[in-house]
Parts: structure tokens; C-alpha cells; sequence
């Protein structure tokens, strides 16, 4: 058995490699807002991006993406809210997304093979 948090640290890792790999600039990670956070906020060209990153070791509990709920979606908006209201000039266009990974295998706390789906504007605010 992982730890949650090492296994969604791991996750995260995974995740942000992906999004580079594909042309996305990382700005931030584990942004904190209050009691709220993002795992990843980075930018798709001009689009200002926040992304949740679920990870799961089975299915035992559903999807990994099953578990970005209207209330976790909720404060992954307000967190939004805060990072936007830190910046200066006009706001830039923005979307959620959401990155499930699924993991097949590991040794120790590393994901050795993955599942990953990118849900590209997966809610609205």
C-alpha cells in the first residue's frame, strides 16, 4: 500500500512532465489560496490553465477523475479566483482541466506504469 500523499505527489510529478512534454509552461505548483489549492497552474499558448491532478492506485473507489466533485470544483474556483486577483494587467483566458492517472505499476513510491487522461475544460467556473 502508497501513502495518499506520496502517491499524489508522484502523480503530480507525472503530470507536470506530461503537460511539458506537450508544450505547456508550468508556473506553479501546489498553489495555496487560503484553505484552497491547485496542483497545477501553467499556461496552453495564451490560456491561463488550473489543473487538478486525481491519482489512484485501483479503481476500487471509481475513476480518478470521478473525484473532482461539484464541491472540490468549488475550491479549485476560488483558488483561481485568488491567483487571478494577484496578477496585474487584463485577466488572461482561462480553464480547468483535469488529469487522472491511474497507476498499474510501482517499486517503493515511484509509478513504474500508468494510465493517464488529460480532461482539457473538464468544468466552468
Amino acid at each position: 500500500m502508497h501513502p495518499p500523499h506520496s502517491l499524489g505527489a508522484e502523480g503530480e510529478r507525472l503530470a507536470s512532465r506530461y503537460l511539458a512534454g506537450i508544450g505547456y509552461r508550468i508556473l506553479a505548483r501546489n498553489y495555496r489560496f487560503l484553505r484552497n489549492e491547485i496542483d497545477i497552474i501553467a499556461t496552453d499558448g495564451d490560456e491561463l490553465c488550473f489543473i487538478e491532478v486525481k491519482t489512484r492506485a485501483s479503481l476500487d473507489k471509481g475513476y480518478p477523475a470521478q473525484a473532482v466533485t461539484p464541491r472540490k470544483q468549488k475550491e479549485i474556483v476560488r483558488a483561481a479566483s485568488g491567483y487571478l486577483a494577484s496578477l496585474t494587467g487584463p485577466e488572461p483566458s482561462c480553464r480547468f482541466d483535469v488529469i487522472a492517472i491511474l497507476a498499474t505499476r510501482f517499486e517503493e513510491n515511484t509509478i513504474l506504469d500508468y494510465e493517464l487522461e488529460h480532461l482539457r475544460a473538464a468544468f466552468m467556473a
